[in-house]
């Protein structure tokens, strides 16, 4: 029976873990899917790789208000998705290969692998093999409603939509979150006629004032459908129909269901080995990350309340170096935690919401800046975007910032450092320089307009 001194479950995040201070141990690392994990394969990179061209061809057709007149677009979608996946997956493979053959202290096993008690994994090909450590690190899978799964009707995920042979002649995506907002934006930009479903608002998560103002720059170029869920979906591939709650009903030739993810905490046994779950079914994690078993720890979405992949490489650093130097460790970070929905316009957020801070009671002051009110707003003839900003009136720290609009997840990258740092308002607007005509204006009139 093979014995290990670390097992990592899951290749993408887990992966980082076999660092140079570990060349000593003997480490397993079991990965059943594809190599490279979600962000890798079917999620932050190639989704970005087709957004880019999908912001190129979206700004091109609203090139007009700037005295420009457009070539006409046409997307080729075999040639973007194979520039796509032409470079992600050689890097998925080396990968692989790199951790098959070129890493001397690690035994790649690609098998499925169960707890079968304290330390113990049963891998999918009956070998039983031990370790002093474990890592969970297995990620997280698409949520296919029953209605869907148990229609016969083909559908798509975030999984597969991204490796289809062509555009479709229309879509209907079923979510309203991230993920449905981004192939929204890239179908529709593509030139695909797109229909959401959503069961409420849209980016339900957002700032109540981001979403109604993105809900009504997107109702000019999808066709929404809020506050309404699919009753029944019938059809085949090339003519699906969704009937919904509303009395009204949806077509189109692809289904793709886009209504969350779930975390892969079921498919491990966790019980055998002494492993809590919340309700939702994360792990259950200490500040150190380390789970209710001992000696076995946890990161990503297996875990993490945020499901995204600068969590998850944030917490496999914690894990990195709590599993060299366990008399040392160190806690994860979760206090500010940033994201961006990469769909047109784009939207960034850190910390509270206002309709977070009215609920708790807390006092606050909050300024909104319109990119037109900036001289690069000027020179983009922008009329939509925005900058909000949040803070405390009594020590003026910042409490959230909420940006939609060009480049929202670079232009909020201060406002992050500001919170992380306990840099006040006060300093960080005058205590610098802002670069003039730069777009950066945006974040440095929103800072001035709070009223402290």
């Amino acid at each position: 029976m093979p014995h290990y001194d670390l097992v990592i479950i899951g290749s993408g995040s887990g992966n980082s873990l076999v660092t140079p201070h570990l060349d000593d141990w003997r480490i397993a690392l079991v990965e059943e899917g594809v190599f490279g994990g979600t962000c890798l394969n079917v999620g932050c990179i190639p989704t970005k790789m087709f957004v880019y061209p999908a912001d190129l061809a979206d700004n091109a057709a609203h090139a007009q208000r700037l005295g420009l007149e457009a070539a006409h677009l046409r997307a080729h979608w075999p040639e973007i998705r194979d520039r796509v996946f032409g470079r992600i997956d050689p890097i998925s493979a080396g990968g692989r290969l790199y951790r098959a053959s070129g890493t001397p202290n690690v035994t790649l096993y690609e098998t499925h692998a169960d707890f079968t008690g304290p330390g113990t994994l049963k891998l999918g090909t009956g070998e039983t093999i031990t370790a002093d450590r474990i890592v969970l690190a297995t990620g997280s899978r698409a949520v296919v409603p029953a209605i869907v799964a148990n229609s016969g009707v083909p559908f798509h995920t975030s999984d597969t939509i991204m490796r289809i042979d062509d555009l479709p002649e229309r879509i209907i995506i079923v979510g309203g979150g991230y993920i449905a907002a981004e192939f929204a934006h890239i179908f529709s930009a593509f030139g695909v006629p797109t229909t959401i479903i959503a069961r409420s608002e849209l980016l339900r998560d957002q700032d109540d004032e981001i979403v109604s103002r993105f809900t009504d720059i997107v109702r000019n170029k999808w066709d929404l459908r809020l506050h309404t869920k699919a009753q029944s979906v019938t059809g085949q591939a090339g003519d699906i129909t969704l009937a919904l709650t509303d009395g009204t009903s949806v077509t189109g030739d692809a289904l793709l269901v886009a209504t969350g993810r779930v975390p892969n905490s079921d498919r491990l046994n966790l019980a055998a080995a002494g492993v809590d779950l919340h309700p939702d079914g994360r792990v259950v994690v200490d500040e150190f990350q380390r789970t209710s078993a001992e000696n076995v720890w946890a990161l990503g979405d297996v875990c993490a309340v945020n499901q995204l992949k600068h969590v998850a490489n944030h917490e496999a650093r914690v894990v990195a170096h709590n599993l060299a130097h366990p008399d040392d460790l160190v806690a994860a970070d979760h206090r500010f935690v940033p994201a961006a929905v990469f769909t047109h316009p784009q939207l960034a957020s850190v910390g509270l919401t206002e309709q977070d801070l009215q609920a708790s009671g807390r006092r606050y002051v909050a300024a909104t800046q319109e990119y037109g009110g900036t001289a690069y707003g000027w020179a983009m003839e922008d009329t939509t975007s925005v900058c909000k900003v949040i803070a405390d009136p009594t020590t003026g720290l910042l409490l959230g910032a909420h940006i939609m609009g060009e480049q929202a997840s670079t232009l909020i990258q201060p406002l992050i450092q500001a919170m992380s740092f306990g840099l006040g308002v006060r300093e960080m607007s005058r205590g610098q320089y802002w670069i003039h005509p730069a777009l950066s204006e945006v974040v440095e009139n929103a800072l001035l307009a709070l009223d402290l």
